[in-house]
């Protein structure tokens, strides 16, 4: 997972807030459980099925941006322009913020595009969040441009398919979406990055991809089993 430089008050926050809170309750947990109930079963439980901490680290994170998605689900799931794929009238929505020039982004795009082909009651939005540098930046504005005229998905598989940001690559995804291969300077384009980068931040992502699908925010190339299970569970609760 690509690591984001640093930002006051954004990613290094959300960082030690979330990790390290997650952290300290995890192991009070562990040690405060067995003077309760038994060391040993506890123990034991752990030895035998050590997905049980990871699920409940899981739980704590969840329930610590709740308030975040809470407050801010319309603006986390409300595409900007075309930048979406799948059910227009979604049954569930599972949201990316990506970088095109994260491998890990990369090596996510197959699951998403296969649970998109699976799954007809699921979107996907896509919020730009270029943290790598000026190439990211100018993908990002040069997609979001594509996404104001309709053609976000042709942008979007065309540069993934062309390779990592340059302006070779660059040009190649613009072509191929039809739009001209420097980003203008638009208003809108801004206040969306701004916007994607301060909903990140409030998310506790450190780096890209992050997703978020109902109450469950994951930050890295989490793969497909545990995207479609996260989906399941937005779809039990409605």
């Amino acid at each position: 997972m690509e690591a984001p430089p640093r930002r006051p008050g954004g990613f290094g926050a959300a960082l030690a807030g979330g990790i390290v809170g997650s952290a300290l309750t995890a192991v009070l947990l562990f040690f405060a459980t067995p003077a309760l109930l038994s060391s040993k079963i506890v123990r034991q439980g752990l030895l035998a099925d050590p997905q049980i901490l990871n699920e409940g680290v899981q739980a704590l994170r969840d329930a610590q941006y709740a308030p975040v998605l809470t407050d801010n689900r319309a603006a986390i799931e409300t595409p900007f322009a075309s930048s979406w794929k799948g059910a227009e009238k979604p049954e569930v929505t599972l949201v990316e913020f990506f970088d095109y020039a994260c491998p890990y982004c990369k090596a996510s795009n197959p699951a998403v595009d296969r649970l998109l082909q699976e799954d007809k009651g699921l979107r996907v939005v896509y919020r730009e969040l270029p943290i790598l540098g000026p190439d990211s930046v100018t993908a990002a504005r040069l997609s979001l441009q594509a996404s104001k005229l309709g053609r976000f998905a042709q942008f979007h598989d065309a540069l993934w398919e062309a390779g990592r940001p340059a302006a070779d690559t660059i040009a190649t995804a613009a072509q191929s979406a039809g739009i001209a291969p420097a980003p203008p300077e638009d208003a809108a384009i801004e206040a969306e990055l701004a916007r994607n980068q301060k909903l990140a931040g409030e998310l506790g992502a450190t780096g890209t991809p992050l997703f978020v699908v109902g109450d469950r925010v994951m930050n890295g190339a989490v793969g497909y089993d545990a995207l479609k299970d996260a989906i399941a569970e937005a779809r039990k609760r409605g």
